[in-house]
């Protein structure tokens, strides 16, 4: 006998309508135009897409240009300081604002508020307060001291730490936030039994509350770190990828190669290697998140 129960594929029926657009659109947008970057990476294509195969050229030229070694390990620079610098900042931030400390909501505000702003913009305000005639530098010797120096763009040892201070600046209080809201969620029993039990505050969360953090750290490690491999915005308008080579970063030789050298199969290559970089992060994450989980 037949059962009662709805085949599951006719359920909510009005929301997988609903939903068909955006899945089409995902497929053929982005699944669609994926596959299509990769597959004319293999290719010839100058200034319009070829099919041309060329196998694995486009990579082993990559590989050997000087202009794409420099942007690999300025990115790891910039991607491993502005790793650990805005997970501390923004942990200790949040544990800061989670002591229900006086105008907790105009602070927090005022913490996001560079999020908001765009990376372009964020650029060019720290390209000027970090312009020697008339930012930072400047003003404090304005003040009496005379030998003070603080140019680090202007400097090639020191330019990709600049680019750096403007994206911590800007994204240390989306940090701030996700950890805020966990440890918002943290039982308060837990405070209480670690406070009857004499363990020290920074032992409680050393040991205690970060281990209890893992998916906010994790949600926190995925956002930061595909945007540190797309940067291309902030790098634009802060440094152009100067002095030299000093703050040249993937997505703008990306970009350089599409629209100035008109090379779209090295661009192409490029961009490809950009996406490898990022599943190296994502596939862990959902395989963490979601290929672990039974059901019952």
């Amino acid at each position: 006998m037949a059962s009662g129960r709805p085949n599951q594929l006719f359920r909510n029926k009005t929301a997988k309508i609903a939903a068909i657009p955006m899945i089409l659109t995902a497929m053929v947008v982005f699944i669609g135009g994926t596959g299509w970057t990769v597959v004319y990476s293999f290719t010839k294509s100058k200034l319009l897409p070829k099919l041309e195969w060329v196998g694995f050229d486009q990579y082993e030229r990559l590989w050997s240009t000087n202009r794409w070694i420099v942007s690999i390990e300025n990115l790891a620079i910039y991607g491993l300081s502005m790793l650990v610098l805005s997970f501390v900042l923004g942990f200790l931030l949040a544990a800061l604002m989670d002591q229900k400390i006086r105008f907790e909501n105009t602070f927090r505000t005022i913490m996001l508020y560079p999020f908001a702003l765009s990376f372009i913009v964020t650029g060019l305000v720290w390209q000027w307060l970090l312009n020697p005639e008339f930012g930072i530098q400047q003003i404090v010797r304005n003040l009496g001291w005379e030998s003070f120096t603080f140019d680090p763009l202007y400097n090639p040892d020191l330019a990709i730490f600049g680019v750096m201070l403007a994206a911590l600046w800007q994204g240390s209080g989306l940090v701030m936030v996700l950890m805020l809201a966990g440890l918002r969620g943290i039982d308060e029993e837990i405070w209480k039994a670690a406070r009857i039990d004499g363990i020290p505050t920074w032992k409680t969360y050393l040991f205690i509350i970060i281990p209890m953090l893992r998916p906010v750290f994790i949600t926190a490690l995925v956002l930061i770190t595909s945007g540190i491999i797309r940067v291309y915005d902030l790098v634009v308008a802060q440094t152009s990828g100067g002095p030299g080579l000093a703050t040249e970063m993937p997505a703008k030789y990306v970009y350089d190669y599409m629209f100035r050298a008109q090379n779209l199969g090295q661009a192409f290559a490029a961009s490809t290697m950009m996406l490898l970089a990022v599943l190296v992060v994502v596939v862990p994450w959902a395989m963490m998140e979601f290929g672990g989980k039974k059901n019952d």
